[in-house]
């Protein structure tokens, strides 16, 4: 509808108008064009637009502020632009704009208070106000605009998601969820025998029902063994058994279960580290089913298991560097399942892990070393598991104790960590510009050395000299003696813990760089080839990792990844459920553009981080926007708790 069609003369805001009858199917239209509104059911759209009243507010005319007790009314947008600002916001940066499609004060009609907010139109603006009464029945009635309200931001996030898998679908050839539970994924009772069964039954049954895989249970059910299709070559054939040898002779063991309420996830990454096929299905400890490989991935030629396998048995680094690519193609298939950011760094990750353990074994043998001499750690944004397709490296070295019987001689390990940084650059994952890296002599230290570091960091260091180290903060064993990097971050978990200064350090270089808002809460970006952009790493992840490895360290949280972080200091902080799920779901949907722009070449200039704002849909950007306002608000909580 056109603003030529409501009064020359618009009444004041105290006397809106009820919304007659041949504009409540125009005025639907409008809602569900936006969120919730386009997933509600159409009796429930209208029924807000019955409920609503019309009202029309002037530029610089307020439509709530805080002196006006208890918020009575939820507004939504129809034209024009509302700022909220919240007390000195024209100085702190704490004002925001909302434009059309948006609601506000949900929180406020919620919690049945007075908003802490003052909103002023910025321009003519046309607006539908429902009473909280009303809200509060049709949420009742409509669980997507009752979940909308609850959620807002997770919300926004799903239709993200959403959008991303439909954009990547033609790319793969499965659209199974990695989040689907395994008890969806078993579609029969497992094929079981019991431990004194003859292996000629077994492998005749496992023959006729054309099954990979036959489970051992005891006479409760519970797994205790199982043969596989790949076992019987051998562990039969060639070791020549008879075939009334009894299963409990013949099958593998310990068992690798996961319970029914796990998911396919969880399964697959269990698959590809014990490099497993077939993982039984528990509940309660009996067997419930059994899901294998086949029924995790339907990839494009590719699964997780085959890219770890093939990097678990290349011989050379030529290999390892095909196996990379697979690794690069792999996730490409994974986001266009609509793969979580979190499950998909982790996956990543994963992967590279893997490789660099093979990296490092290889290169071990060469130098003729003990991997038990040292501990090969990551660093960044490998050691929270957190790494997206253009990454460097990040490395380091804990090395046993010169006294100790396993210590190595300091050149000949210096010159063993310089090939295997080599050899990784030769994979694609680029030489660190900082040195920070194995190969460094100070990356590349005794337990001890290692503690007395980490101790002056803490004790001692300054906000610049903990800008510099935050990255050795995030360290998690990747290979070799896993027992020096247990000890040292024991060390370091309960040093930071008891020293308040070394947190207020922290805060200081978590407050370093601020989001990208201009003072109307809107997206302040930055020229580059005349694109209007902003760099996600930099303006985004990197500040919600400083603030979540703040809290972690400050409240003895030995988690290193940012959503582990974050799910565990929540609580610890007293903070409602929702708030926290907010920097989790901010902090992945960063995430998730970084890997999206990285796969389909979309970054700008040779900065893989930085992305066209005026590139992303009007879902994207209302969620990018409201992410930076989130971040912004986990900073102000720095300020509060570290700065007063």
């Amino acid at each position: 509808m056109s603003p030529s069609r409501f009064p020359t003369n618009p009444p004041p805001p105290d006397a809106p108008l009820k919304p007659s009858g041949s504009l409540l199917g125009q005025l639907c239209d409008e809602l569900q064009r936006h969120p919730p509104f386009d997933e509600m059911d159409p009796l429930h759209v209208r029924a807000f637009v019955e409920a609503s009243r019309q009202a029309y507010f002037a530029p610089g005319d307020a439509l709530i502020k805080p002196e006006d007790g208890v918020a009575s009314e939820l507004f939504f947008i129809r034209r024009g632009a509302v700022l909220g600002k919240r007390g000195l916001s024209d100085v702190s940066g704490g004002a925001f704009q909302y434009e059309a499609g948006d609601l506000f004060p949900i929180s406020a009609v919620l919690a049945q208070r007075a908003t802490t907010t003052s909103y002023h139109a910025t321009e003519d603006t046309f607006a539908l106000r429902l009473p909280a009464d009303q809200m509060q029945a049709l949420a009742e009635r409509s669980h997507v605009f009752a979940d909308f309200l609850n959620r807002r931001i997770l919300r926004f996030l799903d239709l993200s998601r959403a959008a991303l898998q439909s954009a990547y679908a033609s790319r793969v050839l499965s659209e199974q969820s990695m989040e689907t539970p395994l008890e969806r994924l078993c579609h029969r009772a497992p094929v079981t025998c019991g431990p004194q069964a003859p292996l000629q039954d077994a492998l005749e049954q496992m023959h006729r029902l054309r099954i990979g895989s036959m489970l051992v249970v005891d006479a409760e059910e519970r797994p205790i063994g199982i043969l596989t299709r790949f076992d019987v070559l051998g562990r039969v054939t060639l070791a020549r058994l008879p075939l009334d040898t009894p299963m409990s002779e013949v099958m593998v063991q310990p068992v690798h279960s996961l319970g029914a309420e796990r998911t396919a996830q969880e399964a697959a990454l269990l698959m590809s580290a014990q490099g497993i096929r077939h993982v039984p299905v528990t509940r309660q400890g009996r067997a419930v089913g059994m899901v294998s490989e086949r029924d995790l991935y339907a990839l494009q030629r590719l699964s997780l298991n085959q890219v770890s396998d093939h990097i678990r048995h290349a011989p050379d680094v030529t290999a390892l560097r095909s196996a990379a690519d697979d690794i690069r193609r792999f996730a490409r298939s994974l986001l266009g399942q609509g793969v979580q950011a979190h499950q998909l760094t982790q996956l990543i990750s994963h992967l590279n892990d893997v490789l660099t353990a093979r990296l490092v074994a290889i290169k071990a043998a060469e130098h003729g070393l003990d991997t038990q001499q040292f501990c090969w750690i990551a660093l960044g944004s490998e050691g929270r598991s957190e790494q997206t397709i253009a990454t460097d490296q990040d490395n380091a070295l804990i090395v046993a104790e010169p006294e100790d019987s396993h210590a190595p001689d300091a050149q000949r390990l210096l010159a063993f960590a310089l090939d295997v940084n080599r050899a990784l650059d030769a994979c694609g994952y680029p030489l660190c510009k900082g040195n920070i890296m194995a190969s460094n002599p100070d990356c590349c230290l005794s337990l001890s050395q290692w503690k007395r570091r980490f101790a002056q960091w803490i004790d001692h260091g300054s906000p610049q000299d903990l800008l510099n180290a935050s990255i050795y903060f995030d360290f998690r064993s990747l290979t070799g003696r896993s027992a020096l990097a247990d000890e040292l971050r024991a060390f370091v978990v309960e040093r930071a813990a008891t020293n308040p200064r070394f947190a207020r350090q922290l805060a200081i270089n978590g407050l370093e760089q601020s989001p990208p808002l201009n003072w109307r809460g809107q997206i302040d970006t930055t020229a580059v080839h005349g694109r209007a952009t902003l760099d996600l790493k930099l303006q985004g992840t990197a500040i919600l990792v400083d603030v979540a490895r703040l809290y972690a360290l400050a409240r003895g949280v030995p988690a290193t990844s940012t959503r582990e972080r974050f799910e565990a200091v929540g609580p610890l902080l007293g903070v409602p459920e929702h708030e926290h799920a907010s920097w989790v779901a901010g902090f992945e949907f960063l995430q998730m553009l970084r890997l999206r722009a990285q796969l389909d070449g979309s970054t700008v200039g040779d900065n893989p981080n930085r992305v066209a704002v005026d590139a992303l849909n009007d879902i994207d950007r209302r969620i990018l926007r409201e992410t930076l306002r989130v971040v912004r608000s986990l900073q102000q909580r720095v300020q509060l708790d570290y700065q007063r």
